[in-house]
């Protein structure tokens, strides 16, 4: 768009997204565009949620404006492609969405009540129940095809709510060290799969810790890739300064250089 040009209205500029997405896909569109399939674009899905994500933990505000439009283009793709399969077209997905987000706010569009976070969470819940059969088993709505930890968290939560889960987090910690124990023991003496299973256990319990300090545990880990990424650039960095290389460097060195980027910060 022209920047003299004035600025499309939220409406406008969806409908235009929504235009140009029709005429890619047209006969005369363009050829790598037309031949995606809903089972193609899914990595591109992923790709670029992770990339909305690393715009925020940079807090680059200018890099969030642009990958949240990559991301929006994700459904507009995935809507026409249904629309031309006769399945649905974006303005259902759009009405489903509003409808829900209406029904499952009564405490805002009706006469409901929620005073707190977890009152809204709770209700949320309830809501949802009624409005589809639950699937048999109360994890069987926990889709397998999400990462590990995502997945680990879903479930947990979901079996907490049950009143499966333990009573403070002091014990949570408690069944880590056990857990810790019992990777020991299996790396010791124990089979490959035995110390994966370990190592498995071990993961969820400290999923679980995640849960009772409120806290994410994905994004907890992307914060320390982060942290790690930048202290060992500084390694890197002061290797080189110093004409070697990270092997000739050896791993005290390193480490002194390590120290120094923890120091600042």
């Amino acid at each position: 768009m022209n920047p003299s040009e004035p600025k499309l209205s939220p409406a406008e500029g969806f409908q235009r997204l929504v235009e140009i997405m029709a005429r890619l896909r047209a006969p005369a569109g363009c050829p790598w565009d037309r031949e995606q399939t809903f089972a193609t674009l899914k990595k591109y899905l992923l790709e670029e949620s992770y990339e909305v994500m690393d715009s925020i933990d940079a807090g680059d505000w200018e890099g969030l404006k642009e990958e949240l439009g990559d991301l929006m283009l994700q459904p507009v793709f995935l809507a026409q492609m249904a629309s031309e399969e006769k399945l649905f077209d974006i303005a259902d997905s759009l009405e489903a969405i509003t409808s829900k987000l209406i029904r499952r706010h009564p405490h805002v569009f009706g006469d409901g009540e929620a005073k707190t976070a977890d009152d809204v969470t709770r209700k949320w819940d309830e809501i949802k129940a009624t409005e589809k059969p639950r699937p048999k088993g109360l994890l069987a709505s926990v889709l397998r095809s999400v990462p590990a930890l995502v997945e680990a968290q879903q479930i947990a939560k979901k079996a907490a709510a049950a009143g499966f889960d333990w009573e403070n987090v002091g014990q949570v910690f408690d069944k880590m060290r056990e857990e810790l124990d019992e990777l020991e023991r299996a790396r010791a003496g124990g089979s490959l799969e035995e110390i994966e299973d370990e190592l498995g256990d071990l993961l969820f319990v400290i999923v679980n810790i995640a849960r009772f300090l409120k806290i994410d545990p994905e994004q907890a880990l992307r914060r320390t890739n982060a942290k790690f990424r930048t202290r060992f650039a500084h390694v890197e960095s002061g290797v080189e300064a110093q004409g070697k290389t990270l092997q000739e460097a050896g791993i005290e060195e390193m480490e002194r250089l390590w120290q120094e980027a923890k120091r600042k910060g």
